[in-house]
């Protein structure tokens, strides 16, 4: 027998629309992106939160999206929900304000190590959203002039990814966070000016051994230890 579809519906149509444009953003990095979703909190008619991280490739950061559950009368559809799905299927089941959860896929391996829910500390100095996304366009402009002034013999894969990692892996200002960091929530569409009235700003939070670079439009979460090898290749045509 088929298992139920369980659906989820989100407080409401706007906030469907942004977690479908940034299913649409990690999809461009990755056709075949995997995406873990956790839900929680739609008691008793109490509208919960949804949290949906992936992975961009080109990166090594985690991406976190959050959307606000509806409030409902059926305690049972999304007390808990933690299941690891195809990114496409789930940007396919979104219609209006209401998503139908895909089924489940065998995860990969980043998928079992997510950051810590709670104990996140405020951490200061980090820059203002103008000049982040002017340390990335600094930064690509480097990349590009530095990549078009290796000679042809040099213009190789490892070469560029050479310059790459030594380039996105320097810090923002006197924080500990990397540049690919807020490269990635520039090419996810985190950094974007605010909405009038909505909350403005970014933060730079701490827990355990991970950074977090929070914004009105999600957030970019790196191990501090580092995540392997880095081969980032600028992105500026997939700014928001």
């Amino acid at each position: 027998m088929t298992a139920p579809v369980q659906t989820l519906l989100l407080a409401d149509s706007r906030e469907a629309a942004d977690l479908a444009a940034f299913l649409g953003r990690l999809l461009r990095y990755d056709r075949a992106a995997a995406v873990r979703m956790q839900a929680g909190g739609a008691r008793g008619g109490q509208g919960g939160s949804l949290a949906v991280f992936g992975r961009p490739p080109s990166f090594e950061v985690l991406a976190i999206r959050t959307a606000r559950l509806a409030d409902r009368d059926d305690t049972d559809t999304a007390a808990v929900l933690d299941v690891t799905v195809a990114a496409g299927e789930l940007l396919e089941s979104i219609e209006g304000s209401a998503l139908a959860v895909p089924a489940a896929i065998t995860g990969p391996p980043w998928a079992g190590v997510l950051p810590p829910r709670g104990g996140w500390r405020e951490i200061p100095g980090l820059p203002g959203v103008p000049e982040m996304r002017g340390a990335v366009a600094a930064a690509v402009a480097e990349f590009r002039a530095r990549d078009e002034a290796l000679p042809p013999e040099r213009r190789i894969r490892t070469e560029r990814d050479r310059i790459g990692r030594e380039i996105w892996s320097r810090t923002l200002g006197g924080t500990a966070l990397p540049l690919r960091a807020v490269h990635a929530a520039q090419s996810l569409g985190f950094l974007r000016p605010a909405a009038p009235g909505a909350p403005g700003g970014a933060a730079l939070l701490a827990a355990g051994g991970w950074l977090r670079l929070r914004t009105p439009y999600g957030s970019i979460a790196v191990r501090t230890g580092g995540l392997g090898g880095l081969t980032v290749t600028p992105t500026a045509g997939h700014s928001a």
